[in-house]
């Protein structure tokens, strides 16, 4: 316990030795979750009475790195330990330096049983995941974080993951999830590459980690994305909240689309009873794919009903087996009139084909 005390710059507790800083017990990557007075309190009681803490995680870095080690899991029991060492807190209504010589020695001399983690990347990334088991559990995001911690990251983390950072500010409204919990830095990376896959996150955030110095390049794409939103679709809706605006950019950005066009065409469809995913408008409008709109179908009675008026036959007079008699798990209802070309979802314009 006799290496620690506070940067001044940081105001952060670091663990350090003759030569270079050990151990550093917050590295930037973690959340900024602090225990609760009793948790802290539960930490110094269980040293005191002598009994065993659970394992804490180290990440041995390489030899380049400003701290030898750094806690991967155990901040919050590290920071306990060090707080109470240094005088932050009582417990049981005594600092350390209240306590008797004997029990400060106890304290001093506990051992902590510790794990160090080394290897690779991915293998660091897979530590995390596997030792994120109890607790308040860390998101993908947050622990892809732990493992690209870089200049690249700080800048990246300050443009979208802090309150009422640049991303909220000129996105919110589009986007789902909560800025510090990395979701709104995962979105962004993920449009970029075109495509919410870990690994092909984790590539990204890998090179950039290593060549770059600033999230300029990620910032730029992602006000690029919502821009060609704000033009193309005039009038904000709250079904427009959470879509993947970025890989339709990706897909839809050089093609030529009218706003006024576009909106006409939503605001008929949003009043339109067919259509059941009124979120799924936007990429129907795009893509012209019907299955974005999640149409209306026709009921089980509707489709037992026609299955005895047709006699269990195929209502399609093309059909190769037009005499046979079918049951009615091998037939499907459909439109006589295509809702494409307005027909309804009522009985008098269903018919039963086989499948």
């Amino acid at each position: 316990m006799q290496g620690y005390k506070r940067d001044e710059a940081s105001s952060e507790v670091v663990a350090f030795g003759d030569s270079k800083p050990r151990l550093n017990i917050r590295p930037k990557y973690q959340r900024e979750f602090v225990y609760k007075d009793k948790q802290q309190e539960a930490v110094v009681d269980t040293i005191l009475k002598g009994f065993p803490l659970n394992t804490m995680y180290w990440v041995k870095n390489e030899a380049s790195a400003e701290y030898e080690f750094e806690v991967l899991d155990g901040r919050q029991r590290s920071i306990s330990i060090c707080e109470y060492f240094i005088g932050e807190f009582a417990f049981d209504g005594l600092n350390f330096h209240n306590l008797p010589t004997d029990k400060q020695e106890d304290f001093l001399n506990y051992e902590l049983n510790i794990y160090l983690c080394e290897g690779k990347d991915s293998e660091k990334l897979e530590w995390f995941r596997v030792i994120n088991i109890a607790g308040e559990k860390l998101t993908e995001q947050e622990l892809r974080n732990a493992i690209y911690a870089s200049r690249w990251l700080s800048d990246a983390k300050l443009k979208f993951s802090k309150n009422n950072c640049l991303c909220e500010q000129k996105a919110k409204k589009y986007l789902k999830g909560s800025s510090i919990r990395q979701d709104f830095l995962e979105t962004a990376i993920a449009w970029i590459v075109g495509k919410r896959e870990d690994k092909k996150i984790c590539e990204y955030m890998a090179k950039n980690a290593k060549d770059s110095k600033n999230a300029d390049g990620l910032w730029s794409y992602f006000s690029a994305v919502i821009e060609w939103v704000e033009m193309k679709f005039s009038t904000y809706r709250k079904e427009m909240q959470g879509l993947e605006w970025g890989f339709l950019y990706n897909t839809y950005k050089d093609e030529e689309l009218d706003s006024k066009e576009l909106e006409e065409r939503i605001a008929r469809l949003m009043q339109d009873s067919e259509v059941q995913s009124k979120k799924g408008i936007y990429e129907y409008v795009l893509s012209g794919k019907e299955k974005f709109l999640n149409l209306r179908t026709f009921d089980e009675n509707t489709k037992r009903e026609l299955y005895e008026k047709q006699g269990g036959k195929c209502a399609n007079a093309k059909c190769p087996q037009k005499d046979k008699i079918f049951e009615l798990k091998e037939m499907e209802a459909d439109h006589i009139i295509p809702w494409s070309n307005g027909g309804k979802t009522i009985k008098e314009n269903a018919q039963l084909l086989c499948r």
